[in-house]
């Protein structure tokens, strides 16, 4: 590997201590950045793009913006051809999903390695890597809960301060493609996750609320493409990451749920060789191969709403056991609070993400049904 980093070693320590040029170095080498990320969970401090972690790779330039980010620019996105994407990937904003991180790994260590050659600026993301160090979804506060501004609204911990800084960096990485660019360029966000409870349907993405715009349905063909194809329609604005890219970029985004929660070393990994082989084509321009959209190839869900935990009276009576996905007949009863309670209405209603442990105020289920794009 062409090795051009523009960084001296005493630099290295002068801006993030003695321990991290040698992690950096075995960086290089390896293209381990999982056991970079868990050795400096708190971040490094960095002053101004001269100073930024960056070499090159097949004609691309890798900079390592902070702990778990990770930019890729393409030669070509500094000349007059211009590159028609600009394209995040995040992991680990549940710190103990861990099968997303290792696909997120699996793409770093082909560019490092030089197996591959990236054609569209993509960011690379390991959210939150104090939860990653203590196999828990966080260590404080949900981040997927705290984007689009939500986080000003907690208490100091990390995830508020891991928060604005992705918002940041995510940003100033969508900002940069518009400004660098004369042709227009297509955002994307794919962000990838594991689920706490078994599913029905193993892997099911969340397609955020796109208000008046119409759901993409070659985006949807994507999806069916990475081996997901089961979608639950957003029915409003929320706190995701994949929702913050969506309206505030006009990014096609994704929450991308890949199955079940995982220690480090059990996952399948085959389990994810579609997803990890499209991304690999979707970042390095090669024909995605996608089949024309039909209501037939996929399961569809539309979302009803949230049953919400208002207060420490709140019973949920849905098992520990069930699978997301799972429907009840029409006027069953599934949870009570402090003088409400909430009945299914609706022929084919199913329970997603169901979890009475909740704080006050927070979703305790998302309801959904069947539905067909026109």
């Amino acid at each position: 590997m062409q090795n051009d980093n523009t960084l001296t070693s005493k630099k290295l320590t002068d801006i993030t201590g003695n321990d991290f040029s040698q992690a950096y170095e075995e960086f290089l080498k390896q293209g381990d950045f999982i056991s970079l990320t868990r050795q400096f969970e708190q971040g490094f401090t960095q002053t101004g793009r001269d100073n930024q972690l960056s070499f090159n790779v097949k004609k691309a330039k890798v900079s390592i913006l902070d702990t778990g980010i990770l930019l890729v620019e393409p030669e070509n996105s500094t000349t007059s051809v211009k590159p028609s994407k600009s394209i995040v990937i995040s992991s680990a904003i549940h710190g103990n999903e861990t099968a997303p991180i290792e696909i997120v790994q699996q793409l770093i260590s082909d560019i490092v390695a030089q197996n591959i050659q990236v054609k569209h600026r993509t960011l690379f993301i390991m959210g939150n890597p104090v939860a990653m160090n203590i196999a828990k979804r966080f260590q404080t506060e949900n981040l997927n809960r705290l984007f689009c501004g939500k986080h000003q609204d907690i208490a100091p911990c990390f995830e508020k301060d891991r928060a604005e800084k992705l918002e940041t960096y995510v940003s100033d990485f969508f900002n940069a493609g518009t400004d660098s660019s004369d042709s227009d360029v297509t955002n994307y966000h794919y962000d990838l996750h594991t689920a706490i409870r078994n599913s029905k349907h193993e892997k099911f993405a969340i397609y955020p609320y796109q208000g008046d715009k119409p759901w993409d349905k070659e985006q949807l063909s994507f999806m069916a493409a990475c081996g997901v194809n089961t979608i639950l329609f957003g029915h409003g604005p929320t706190g995701t990451f994949s929702y913050y890219s969506s309206a505030n970029f006009s990014a096609h985004a994704f929450t991308v749920e890949l199955g079940k929660v995982r220690p480090f070393g059990e996952n399948n990994m085959a389990n994810f060789s579609a997803m990890t082989e499209k991304l690999t084509a979707l970042i390095c321009d090669e024909d995605l191969l996608l089949n024309s959209f039909d209501n037939k190839d996929f399961n569809l869900y539309t979302a009803l709403g949230d049953i919400t935990k208002v207060s420490n009276n709140f019973k949920l009576f849905i098992d520990d056991s069930a699978s997301n996905f799972t429907d009840y007949p029409v006027d069953t009863l599934l949870s009570t609070d402090t003088g409400e309670e909430y009945r299914t209405t609706q022929p084919g209603e199913s329970i997603v993400f169901p979890n009475a442990k909740v704080g006050n105020g927070q979703r305790a289920v998302l309801m959904v049904v069947p539905t067909t794009l026109s």
